[in-house]
């Protein structure tokens, strides 16, 4: 599951509803009848006989008689109706027989269906409005040789807006198409191979769609900044197209390459990563999920549409790209070797997909019940490949959706936190500068953290006790063994485990630092917004109200241990967990 952390039942949840208002394109026209399980009875009412008229037939063999009492009446009218049924029947079962039977869908069946959409002719258009021009001019100079499509947030090749734009611009200019990748490992006790390794292998899948459709890409060493307008002048680019990606780092990185590259080439922004565009969503901050719900919503049927195919380029580069020796970059990786990728998850589009089909498949019928006990697999798995954009949340809606109706409210309950959920956490990280400080969050959290900082702790643990799982609370050290070991962590455990962190340590300030710490080291879909979010909703109240006062968590929503014994079998998930060798 992606990094959503209010999946607790007793969180009132309001569930995506399409407006019928408006008139939608022709595939969020699938969703209208799915976000809503009111069904309507027809208002038609049946015409009485009009008086006088003579009865039928079979009305006068039904109508009781003297000598026939009621009961009998009503038995033989039973008779004779499942009289007249029986060749109805018979009928019916003859022409089911005569259909094929239905076969279950084979291993690869989503990457199949969308290879056959991919290859049909189909016009979608691009909505203008998810992206924003960020260069003084707005026209492409004369005599450029090239576009390039900057990649940072989403490492894929199709379905991803960003590219399909700069596509788009090339082809409508007749030029050639390029595509970068920026690679700079900073010296962070946050860059492991787990990260840097599972980025790289799907970047080597994204080289290798490149090349088959004669879109050159380049794997360029060094920060946006020092390496990007260079390359752009030395190959006579007239534009540059990137995504959006909302935290402090990439923001920086953006505001270097606008103030190194020359000032009359084109620089455009798309928001690839959200259904709809962060700051089309919302001017501001939004309080909770309740406030920008709506907002989403009525925007669907103008951003919720299929995909147009990333196409084989028609005009070939004439300043190609250096091959790049992944196997090298991969071996000099400045980075801790101990954290390595897990066997569960396999880097690129690809591993994204499959996934993705396996959760329609198998554990999507069951995330509707079952997506708080940690003991059940029901969780999409999807986080890893959502986080680094080897896959799409439009691609991942648009299926789950059309393929997976048959789950019936669980796709809803599914829609509403890849979407709603997920959306929102780009929108705090966007409009809130201080996302990842006890300072960003509201005035009453900050006051009752604040009021209650010096209350006595049950246990004080230091950030090394907390990251070997050594603590008295074993679902907690299982929670965090399998943070370690997998590079994941249960949605539901994900919320006590980030509030006992905030218990057993000194302040709220040294919690949101350790919890930050923790699962931007270890997890995946680290150093994202879902993570920021996730810890700030658990320690410091954004997006949930205030609850009864008690010791040191104020009116931060509270959880513990008993409270995990009543959610799922408990002592299943610690004999599972049990922390070794840490």
């Amino acid at each position: 599951m992606f990094f959503i952390w209010r999946s607790s039942p007793s969180v009132q949840r309001r569930l995506l509803t399409l407006r019928d208002q408006r008139s939608p394109s022709p595939l969020p026209s699938l969703f209208t009848g799915s976000f809503s399980s009111v069904s309507t009875m027809s208002d038609k009412k049946r015409k009485a006989a009009p008086a006088g008229k003579e009865r039928s037939a079979k009305q006068k063999k039904l109508a009781p008689t003297k000598k026939q009492p009621e009961k009998q009446q009503q038995q033989q009218q039973q008779q004779e109706e499942e009289e007249e049924k029986q060749p109805k029947k018979q009928q019916q079962q003859e022409e089911e027989e005569k259909q094929p039977k239905k076969q279950k869908r084979t291993a690869g069946w989503l990457q199949d269906l969308l290879m056959q959409q991919r290859s049909e002719e189909k016009e979608t258009k691009f909505n203008e409005m998810r992206l924003r021009v960020l260069s003084n001019t707005e026209k492409m100079k004369q005599g450029s040789e090239g576009v390039l499509y900057w990649m940072s947030r989403d490492q894929r090749v199709q379905d991803n807006w960003a590219l399909i734009y700069a596509q788009k611009l090339a082809m409508k200019k007749n030029l050639p198409l390029h595509v970068c990748f920026c690679w700079f490992v900073p010296k962070s006790e946050l860059s492991t191979l787990r990260r840097y390794s599972f980025m790289l292998e799907g970047l080597k899948e994204v080289a290798k769609e490149c090349k088959a459709l004669d879109i050159q890409f380049h794997l360029l060493h060094g920060s946006a900044g020092d390496v990007l307008p260079g390359f752009v002048s030395d190959h006579s680019l007239g534009a540059v197209v990137t995504d959006f990606y909302p935290l402090r780092e990439p923001l920086q990185w953006l505001e270097d390459v606008k103030k190194k590259l020359p000032g009359d080439i084109l620089l455009k922004q798309v928001d690839a990563h959200n259904i709809v565009p962060c700051w089309v969503a919302s001017p501001k901050q939004e309080y909770a999920a309740r406030t920008i719900r709506g907002k989403i919503t009525k925007l669907l049927p103008d951003f919720l549409t299929d995909f147009p195919p990333v196409e084989k380029h028609p005009v070939t580069a004439k300043k190609t790209a250096e091959p790049i020796a992944w196997d090298t970059t991969l071996a000099s990786l400045p980075v801790d070797r101990e954290v390595v990728v897990p066997e569960w998850a396999k880097p690129g589009t690809k591993e994204g997909m499959a996934m993705l089909e396996s959760f329609i498949d198998v554990r999507l019928k069951l995330f509707e019940t079952k997506r708080n006990d940690p003991n059940v697999h029901a969780l999409s798995q999807l986080s890893p490949w959502l986080h680094f954009g080897h896959i799409s949340a439009q691609r991942v809606a648009i299926q789950v959706q059309s393929s997976g109706r048959k789950a019936g409210q669980a796709v809803a309950s599914f829609i509403e936190e890849l979407v709603v959920r997920r959306e929102l956490t780009d929108n705090y990280c966007y409009y809130n500068k201080k996302y990842d400080r006890v300072e960003g969050a509201y005035e009453w959290a900050q006051k009752t953290l604040k009021d209650h900082a010096k209350d006595e702790r049950p246990y004080l643990y230091t950030r090394e006790q907390l990251e070997k799982a050594k603590t008295h609370d074993k679902l907690w050290n299982g929670a965090q063994y399998q943070l370690i070991t997998e590079g994941k962590m249960h949605g539901f455990l994900r919320m006590y485990w980030a509030k006992k962190i905030l218990e057993w340590t000194t302040s709220p300030e040294e919690a949101l630092s350790i919890a930050l710490y923790l699962n931007d080291r270890y997890s995946l879909d680290g150093q994202d917004p879902s993570g920021f979010v996730g810890c700030m909703w658990s320690i410091c109240g954004i997006h949930d109200q205030g609850w009864a006062e008690r010791a040191i968590f104020g009116k931060i929503r509270y959880m513990n241990y008993k409270g995990c014994t009543r959610k799922f079998d408990v002592p299943k998930f610690e004999q599972k967990y049990c922390p070794k060798n840490l």
